[in-house]
């Protein structure tokens, strides 16, 4: 550091949070280069190997990489196979299924699991939310990935999209809009905006922009966002917070003033109550990731239960209006589209499935919550050709015959993402390249050419 005011409160500041000895260590570990990690979707698995590197240790799959690859000509990131994710922020999956364990145990609730990652964007956590409930609740869960500023919400929309799990509903509202679903959610999630202590490796501008008095004003604001958003949290249910900074004015403080003012009781308080793995500092509250202590960058989590009351619940709304296209679409759709039950809403020319299991939740939230997307969009009809949606090549809600699969190899697989001609060998109608068994998109073979489907917003711009 260079020595100047704010740099001798940030390490005044370093050392009330870890101590003299592990603050040394952080300071040596911000001039070293960021790790670079990995997880895997285990909802599609590549064939072949997964990537070479260390095991994450608190994520069954997370992957330490070796080195940097250009993820952006890896087929198999754009097919929704895996997610880049710092290793220490996928901590914070961790203690969610710690969370999502107990709450599972203790709920006698009869309905989905409802879950709330309030600041979602871009999508890191949330993937890594979708995976552990589908394994933990299969088909019976909802999960609310909110992002207030818009531009960020859309590509919150396009990560989940790709990452693939229909059971994810993307929304774009200020904290306080949540409190028109009182007593709704079993768990939120709160990755609050912070002073990026834990950035510094990974951004000059954080390193640059700290301030004493941008702690402060950082602390205020995540306690308006957790009381703004703590309505809609169950009685019994779990609140986890998290940070990528140090300090405990945003960590450690902002937990005990939420159990002070909010009635809530924290999970870990008591000493010994960690999970033991090597790096990890346990502070009075929660869980302290720092680099040079672990691989990943910095990571602050922690959990709390709600004590208090709440004053009435939402139930879910009737889907009857949402859905009343249903039949009329099935009537006009190919046979076996779904792995599963749906209900579809929308029109001919924007067609959403919605997996039965959970069509009155969403409804519930969509017509409370400004809301982006949900569900699947599965495609349009034209006249009476089905023109199937990119989404529906890359969600889990697919059938496995529902169209001709054609495997590709990775030449022709960038070219399609590139939205460059390709002339597969394939028959003639709507196909849907696979590379490595992973489904990419879909092209129309007419015959003399092949029309590419791949979406112009995702397309690669690189020089490939």
């Amino acid at each position: 550091m260079s020595g100047t005011a704010a740099d001798k409160t940030f390490g005044k500041y370093l050392e009330e949070a870890i101590g003299q000895e592990n603050a040394r260590i952080a300071f040596s570990a911000f001039g070293m280069p960021p790790s670079v990690s990995v997880r895997m979707n285990p909802f599609k698995r590549p064939e072949g190997e997964r990537p070479e590197g260390e095991p994450v240790p608190w994520s069954r799959f997370g992957v330490l990489l070796d080195t940097r690859p250009n993820f952006t000509l890896d087929p198999v990131f754009h097919a929704g196979g895996y997610y880049v994710q710092d290793s220490s922020a996928m901590f914070v999956g961790h203690i969610f299924r710690t969370a999502l364990k107990r709450r599972m145990q203790a709920s006698q609730a009869g309905h989905p699991v409802r879950v709330l990652d309030l600041c979602a964007a871009p999508g890191g956590k949330t993937t890594d939310l979708a995976a552990s409930l589908r394994m933990a609740a299969g088909d019976n869960f909802l999960l609310v990935a909110n992002e207030v500023i818009r531009q960020r919400a859309s590509v919150l929309a396009d990560n989940t999209a790709i990452w693939g799990d229909p059971n994810v509903m993307v929304t774009s509202a200020d904290p306080k809009n949540f409190r028109a679903l009182p007593g709704y959610f079993d768990i939120i999630v709160a990755d609050v905006p912070c002073s990026g202590e834990g950035m510094f490796r990974k951004d000059d501008k954080a390193a640059a922009q700290w301030s004493a008095d941008n702690v402060a004003l950082c602390q205020s604001r995540q306690r308006r966002i957790v009381a703004d958003a703590w309505e809609s949290l169950a009685e019994g249910g779990i609140l986890i917070y998290s940070t990528c900074t140090f300090n405990r004015y945003e960590n450690d403080l902002n937990i005990k003033w939420i159990c002070d003012n909010l009635e809530a009781v924290p999970i870990f308080s008591h000493p010994g109550s960690g999970n033991g793995y090597p790096g990890i500092i346990e502070t009075e509250y929660g869980f302290l990731l720092v680099p040079g202590l672990v691989p990943g960058e910095g990571q602050y989590c922690s959990a709390v239960v709600k004590s208090g009351q709440i004053p009435g619940k939402r139930k879910p709304g009737s889907p009857k209006n949402a859905y009343s296209a249903d039949r009329k679409l099935r009537s006009m759709l190919p046979d076996s589209l779904f792995s599963s039950p749906v209900r579809l809403t929308g029109d001919e020319k924007s067609i959403k499935a919605v997996p039965e299991q959970i069509s009155a939740d969403v409804w519930t939230v969509a017509e409370t919550i400004r809301t982006l997307s949900y569900g699947c969009s599965a495609g349009a009809l034209k006249g009476r050709d089905f023109i199937p949606s990119a989404d529906l090549a890359l969600s889990l809600l697919a059938a496995g015959n529902a169209w001709p699969d054609t495997e590709v190899d990775l030449g022709t697989a960038l070219r399609f993402l590139h939205r460059d001609p390709i002339r597969p060998e394939c028959r003639k109608g709507y196909v849907c390249l696979t590379y490595n068994g992973l489904r990419l998109g879909f092209i129309k073979n007419i015959g003399d050419r092949c029309n590419n489907l791949h979406p112009q917003g995702r397309k690669i711009r690189m020089n490939i």
